[in-house]
């Protein structure tokens, strides 16, 4: 039997690497009596199943050996056996051994009974309060139990002890993230690698984190980069899967699910990566078998019973999926789990129509939400709205000249769940245009130019167009052919390539500089349906305002604020409006002026845009696949008891209903 490396992951399973888990015994076990060194002469050498005996001899001597059963428990480990009894002796026997005490929580963590494990690391603690690896796996217990503050303090304590404590920073990179900390998470990551260059499961946690930002190129790249160290790291095959997906790269995201299939047919992390792809492609019914797989693998899948309630419309023939996940979410799951239940129980009332429960789960799930994230800054909010006006004036924007005139771009933006999915759908439907679901290329490059601005104007009096707006005209060119290089790369022929992210509305005077000939078309929905539809919804921490109703009250007047901008600013033939409500209620004139406003003849198939063929990977998959319905048009009357911080917007209504059309 080949010895473990001091560095590999432990052999029991546990994900820490073997120093750190079942190779540690005590110094007094390794340094202690003539007759033990046998024992850890055999351990060294990697012998276990001789370890075993050697050591059942030396309790049969000597029961109360506490460093005889610390030595069995290795033995054990090592080959995949149960070792909690004789960790459980050893505690007993070693009543003052911290490391003992340490072993003894691992193992009952591995097995799910946390209470038992934290009074484990507890008494270790108080034997040796500066046992740094005690501090650092407490806190990861603390993360599974939701507890995130806590454990937080416990990666710090560790890291005062421990500076150079490279699993300790990836707890603490975890706990960040948790908290909606991102920025602050992906540092801890980079440290544990800087210190830990093949750990494995920093570079997957940090590629997570790329991918939570939009950053789905640097995310593959940290996936490949674990692969290279572990090609047999099924989690990162998973994860790797879920982000080609994200990017629209469905065949190779479903090599990567199968490749990780392949290692273990019983994958949840890659099943469900598949069901989604399956989902992707308007195959619910396959979707719904695979995440049944899932829940017969791991009945406490809290993602596998959500995404079940995604997939269609539920019916009361789905008591059964109902009285499953209202008791898994009864149980004490972290509030991250928790979320994801309480979501899917709002969408199941909804469906059948009983209000009251379905906004009493998605208060619930949003309290959750807003528990795991960062708060809401306001005042934040309004300063880069003020930033962006003042930065891409109608007189910056009337002297750049980036010179590229390709009409292919054409941009879809609006709020949140204002029908973006659903215009690209139509417009996808055309066999002219490709629709290139949701890129993020502008957001990463307005940052620039708000730094850059930022630089000119620190305190924000100053006139921005003196400091020459936000970029210089070389720069909008690369820009513009960088973009125009990303759509080749997506569709090498399509006359028209759709980018659909709602939230492009904040970059859209960089994009017109950077790209004149765009068409730009601003999607428009009642703001009160739109902010509950998004208040319906689990999204990304980064969204910040999407789990308090006044938080997106605050949210839509600045969106309000900053298109009213754009509509002075940006020439008239830029920009299409239009209203949500107007398009399903009239959608045969309002796909003509689509299609006529980004210079393409008629074509029927755009009435038929449920029945097209493509990847939707956006939260609205299943609804562009059915026929146009009115049914979602003043959907909030049913909740309008609850809905009081989003009915000072009703003001708007009428600017929604009375839409005006530039074509």
């Amino acid at each position: 039997m080949v010895k473990p490396g001091r560095n590999d992951p432990c052999p029991c399973g546990s994900g820490k690497k073997y120093k750190a888990c079942c190779g540690r015994v005590s110094a007094a076990t390794t340094d202690g009596a003539e007759e033990l060194r046998p024992l850890v002469a055999l351990m060294t050498a990697g012998r276990f199943a001789e370890l075993e005996i050697a050591s059942r001899q030396r309790l049969e001597a000597q029961p109360a050996s506490g460093h005889a059963w610390q030595l069995l428990a290795v033995a054990l480990s090592r080959q995949g056996k149960d070792a909690l009894q004789a960790l459980t002796r050893a505690t007993q026997y070693l009543p003052q051994d911290s490391v003992a005490h340490l072993n003894h929580g691992n193992a009952l963590a591995r097995l799910g009974r946390l209470d038992e494990a934290q009074l484990s690391f507890r008494r270790a603690l108080a034997i040796c309060p500066d046992f740094a690896e005690v501090h650092q796996h407490l806190g990861e217990l603390l993360l599974n139990l939701g507890r995130v503050d806590a454990a937080l303090l416990c990666c710090r304590r560790a890291l005062e002890i421990k500076p150079d404590y490279a699993e300790a920073h990836h707890s603490m990179g975890r706990a960040l993230g948790r908290l909606g900390q991102i920025d602050a998470a992906m540092a801890s990551f980079r440290e544990a690698l800087t210190l830990d260059p093949d750990m494995i499961e920093a570079h997957v946690n940090l590629a997570n984190a790329l991918r939570s930002l939009g950053r789905l190129a640097d995310a593959i790249a940290g996936y490949r980069r674990a692969l290279r160290i572990k090609p047999d790291f099924v989690v990162a095959h998973a994860e790797l899967g879920t982000a080609l997906r994200l990017q629209g790269r469905a065949s190779e995201s479903e090599a990567s699910c199968g490749e990780a299939l392949r290692m273990d047919p019983d994958s949840a992390a890659a099943l469900s990566a598949l069901a989604e792809l399956r989902a992707d492609a308007g195959r619910f019914a396959e979707a719904e078998q695979l995440f049944n797989r899932v829940i017969a693998i791991d009945p406490g899948s809290v993602e596998a019973w959500a995404a079940l309630a995604r997939l269609r419309r539920m019916t009361a023939a789905d008591e059964a999926w109902l009285v499953g996940a209202q008791r898994l979410a009864e149980r004490d799951l972290p509030p991250n789990r928790e979320l994801l239940l309480r979501y899917a129980l709002g969408k199941y009332f909804d469906d059948r129509e009983d209000f009251a429960n379905a906004f009493a789960n998605y208060r619930r799930a949003n309290q959750l939400a807003k528990c795991c994230g960062p708060a809401h800054d306001r005042m934040q909010l309004s300063r880069a709205i003020d930033l962006i006006i003042r930065s891409h004036t109608k007189l910056w924007l009337s002297r750049a000249r980036a010179a590229n005139p390709s009409p292919r771009p054409v941009f879809i933006v609006g709020m949140l769940r204002s029908g973006t999915t659903l215009a690209e759908q139509i417009l996808a439907s055309h066999p002219a245009v490709f629709g290139a679901g949701e890129l993020t290329f502008w957001a990463a490059q307005s940052a620039a130019a708000i730094a850059a601005a930022s630089a000119a104007d620190a305190d924000l009096d100053a006139d921005l167009d003196a400091a020459g707006g936000p970029m210089s005209d070389s720069v909008l060119a690369r820009l513009g052919n960088e973009y125009l290089e990303l759509l080749r790369s997506l569709s090498a022929d399509a006359p028209r390539v759709v980018n659909k992210l709602p939230t492009n509305f904040l970059f859209l005077g960089l994009i017109r500089a950077a790209l004149p000939e765009a068409r730009i078309i601003h999607m428009r929905r009642n703001p009160i349906d739109t902010c509950l539809s998004i208040y319906f919804q689990h999204f990304e921490a980064a969204n910040t305002y999407a789990t308090d109703l006044e938080d997106l009250a605050h949210y839509y007047r600045e969106y309000r604020r900053l298109m009213q901008h754009w509509r002075t600013a940006l020439p008239a033939s830029a920009l299409l409006e239009v209203p949500y409500e107007g398009l399903v209620l009239d959608l045969e004139t309002w796909s003509r002026r689509l299609l006529d406003f980004v210079g393409l003849p008629w074509h029927p198939g755009c009435l038929e845009f449920h029945r097209t063929a493509r990847t939707v990977v956006t939260a609205s998959r299943w609804q562009v696949r059915q026929a146009i319905s009115a049914a979602s048009v003043e959907r909030w009357r049913h909740y309008e008891r609850f809905v009081g911080p989003l009915k000072s917007l009703l003001d708007m209504e009428e600017h929604v209903q009375t839409p005006i059309s530039r074509p």
